[in-house]
């Protein structure tokens, strides 16, 4: 088996990417592209939208693709957290506050945002090898991410990895389903 190979995404990648950006947000992005539809919309044409688009979080210039055999498998979106985080916006909504308070509990690290691997190539190394190449990113304080407590295939590769649960907050759903009753801030010093 050969080792992925990471590139740099592009425009045409984005329906590659939709689907593993809900999958690794939980269907949080499906949610909330869902909110922004317009009656009789396809709420996934919010979400082609953002991620072929060029300013959104989500946008393909913030990804990075791995591929197997120049087939796609798998995607990463990735940053470094700011040293002094900002205060939780009053105005944000309910469902994201656990996960702003999480993330400013690690400041100066490098973020995992988005890892996701395509259903069809898990279980080939894509996943680790694309949180190898976060590390790139490694801040100060080392790196960090945030997965839900039910998802215990990924809680396993990050552990392999040296990433420890540092703390957690309830998930807040309001009006987003899930299975997963925590979310878990993880770093890696």
């Amino acid at each position: 088996m050969s080792a992925p190979a990471i590139r740099p995404a592009n425009v045409n990648d984005a329906a590659f990417l939709l689907p593993l950006v809900d999958a690794a947000g939980e269907g949080i992005p499906a949610y909330v592209w869902s909110t922004m539809a317009a009656p009789g919309q396809d709420p996934r044409e919010i979400g082609m939208a953002r991620i072929g688009g060029n300013s959104a979080a989500v946008s393909w210039r913030n990804a990075w693709v791995a591929e197997l055999d120049a087939v796609p498998a798998g995607c990463l979106f990735t940053y470094a957290q700011p040293e002094r985080p900002e205060p939780v916006p009053a105005d944000l909504p309910p469902i994201f506050v656990p996960l702003q308070e999480l993330e400013n509990e690690a400041p100066a690290t490098g973020y995992v945002y988005i890892l996701a691997t395509h259903p069809d190539m898990q279980g080939r190394g894509v996943g680790r090898a694309l949180l190898r190449f976060a590390e790139r990113w490694r801040g100060p304080r080392g790196m960090s991410l945030i997965v839900a407590d039910n998802n215990l295939p990924a809680i396993g590769l990050y552990q392999s990895e040296g990433y420890q649960v540092a703390a957690q907050r309830r998930i807040v759903t309001n009006g987003w389903r899930t299975k997963g009753q925590n979310w878990l801030l993880m770093l890696k010093p």
